[in-house]
């Protein structure tokens, strides 16, 4: 078939069709995704809203005029100047959470929501902040945060936002405070640790005092135990000595007296101790004592009454005179065994009344 104008012209008319056909069927299908809704206008005036998924609109006459995310946002704000009860400027900085409700209201009630939202954040802090003095401002951050987001969940209710959370990032007093904040601070810190530096010493004194206390009243229990111990000891050796010099002498007076003497034996012992007494060698003379004459005597006794005639004088030796019985003995060994256990028996006493009084020092309070 010829390639005639009416033909072209029909051609081009056909395509400008499927053309606009194409474009209509563009513009009637709208995919909305998830978290989002979208308000459609139809010629000029709030028609429906859509939910997530696809949709047809009536071309050149429904028109998406908002697109909303229904997630929740957050929106931080540059620092504030906010003046506190005492005249003081601090700057907060504030972060808020927030996430549309409704988001027909969200369109249309507010101009622009996010700005009128900023702006009511600052105009409440000001009036929070302008009954609190800078110390309760720094301290009660949870309470600011507290009415703040029911004051702006109160407001924004009508504008289809629900306001989750409001968090005050940071509160900076002007530079003078901080650093006469600092110092307090500082001094503050130095003076704790000055007190519990203080303290510890006293209670290392009043430990080491009491210490010393027990040490010496120990030493001293010591000591007076020692000394009694000794004492004791030299009693007992005493005892002991005594009992050997009394158990000696009664041994040799027995045996002297067992062999019944008589003084002709004694002058015959002093006799024999005569060359006693010239023995040495620096001795030039030597004295004979006046008692030799009895000696002698006693001596010319012993033999005149062995051989049965009289003594000189007349007398006679009595050859049972001077018997002897010997004395109790005395049973030292017992005596010290019972002075053992009394020195036992005191010495658990005074152990225990020590302990306790350890045990009353440690539990007194300090």
């Amino acid at each position: 078939m010829p390639d005639t104008p009416e033909t072209s012209l029909a051609l081009i008319f056909a395509v400008a069709i499927a053309a606009l056909i194409i474009y209509v069927i563009v513009k009637s299908v709208r995919v909305i995704r998830q978290q989002q809704v979208a308000i459609v206008e139809r010629l000029g005036k709030f028609n429906k809203s859509l939910n997530p998924g696809p949709h047809l609109l009536v071309p050149f006459i429904d028109t998406i005029r908002y697109t909303l995310d229904m997630r929740e946002a957050v929106v931080p704000f540059p620092p504030q100047g906010v003046i506190t009860e005492d005249n003081l400027m601090v700057s907060i900085d504030s972060v808020i959470y927030y996430q549309v409700v409704d988001p027909v209201r969200a369109a249309y009630e507010a101009q622009n929501y996010i700005q009128a939202i900023e702006q009511l954040t600052m105009t409440t802090l000001r009036n929070i902040i302008g009954g609190l003095d800078l110390e309760r401002t720094l301290t009660s951050r949870e309470d600011i945060n507290q009415k703040l987001r029911t004051v702006l969940d109160e407001a924004t209710g009508k504008w289809g936002i629900k306001v989750n959370r409001v968090e005050l990032r940071s509160i900076e007093p002007p530079a003078t405070i901080r650093d006469a904040m600092e110092k307090g601070a500082r001094a503050e810190r130095d003076k704790r640790a000055a007190i519990l530096i203080a303290e510890g010493q006293r209670q290392s004194q009043i430990l080491s005092a009491s210490g010393d206390r027990e040490s010496a009243i120990l030493r001293a229990q010591g000591d007076r135990e020692s000394a009694v111990l000794r004492a004791q000891a030299d009693r007992q050796a005493a005892m002991l000595r005594a009992e050997g010099d009394a158990q000696a002498i009664t041994t040799v007076f027995g045996a002297i007296h067992a062999g019944k003497p008589n003084q002709a034996l004694l002058s015959y012992q002093y006799m024999r101790m005569l060359p006693m007494l010239a023995k040495g060698d620096s001795n030039k003379m030597w004295i004979i004592p006046s008692e030799l004459n009895d000696a002698l005597k006693g001596l010319g006794s012993m033999t005149g009454a062995a051989l049965g005639g009289p003594t000189p004088g007349g007398a006679y030796v009595d050859p049972d005179a001077g018997e002897f019985t010997a004395p109790e003995k005395v049973d030292v060994f017992a005596e010290i065994d019972k002075q053992h256990q009394r020195d036992e028996e005191l010495t658990k006493s005074t152990v225990e009344q020590a302990v306790k009084e350890a045990q009353a020092l440690r539990n007194k309070p300090i």
